[in-house]
């Protein structure tokens, strides 16, 4: 069997809601300490002082309590359905895998465009899981703004497409980079690892 896509033993430990309490302990500890930052979020600097765990902590930095408030609510409704369907391993792997390698291709495309920037946040890996909730759940509907029903799949093509806008036309301080990154990087997984090509199956639930 090909390792790429050999399955987990399914257990289900709720590791998301592990997961939103690291990330707002890590924001308490960077309220009391601002310049813990510089050495957990992700940036040029801090990798050329071998501080190679940046790629994974990164994902734990959020600048501020709205910042955390909108990634911890989008991770609990869609992640806590989506680790229930396929998992905690699953879970665990296609997040982290999906996160870090998401900081990892938005360091190189800043590097391209010579830009010096400080990484933190999670939202690359929760766009991750917006789309793996669309493909595992493509049936469902969820309520924008709790008034206006949209499948999930087609959200998640309608923030694709915002996202897109956004990067040429969105305000400074978001990294539409990220949440670009992070549903590609999604896509993949999906298509390597799991054997689902999501496009085919929005298209047959559509």
């Amino acid at each position: 069997m090909n390792l790429l896509k050999k399955p987990f033993r399914y257990v289900f430990l709720n590791a998301t809601m592990a997961i939103i309490f690291i990330n707002i302990a890590a924001l308490l500890l960077i309220q009391m300490m601002p310049r813990s930052s510089l050495y957990l979020g992700l940036s040029f600097a801090g990798l050329k002082c071998h501080y190679f765990w940046q790629p994974l902590t990164y994902l734990f930095v959020h600048g501020s309590w709205r910042h955390i408030l909108f990634n911890m609510i989008a991770l609990f409704f869609f992640g806590i359905p989506f680790e229930k369907a396929v998992g905690t391993k699953e879970f665990l792997l296609f997040y982290f895998v999906c996160g870090i390698l998401d900081g990892l291709m938005c360091m190189a495309i800043y590097w391209f465009f010579g830009m010096n920037v400080l990484l933190i946040g999670a939202s690359g890996a929760i766009y991750a899981v917006l789309l793996a909730y669309a493909v595992v759940f493509p049936r469902n509907v969820i309520y924008v703004w709790g008034i206006i029903p949209v499948q999930a799949p087609i959200l998640v093509l309608v923030y694709a497409v915002i996202e897109f806008l956004s990067q040429f036309t969105g305000r400074g301080g978001i990294s539409h980079v990220a949440h670009l990154s992070g549903l590609l990087l999604a896509w993949l997984y999906f298509v390597i690892r799991m054997g689902v090509h999501p496009l085919k199956v929005w298209r047959d639930n559509l």
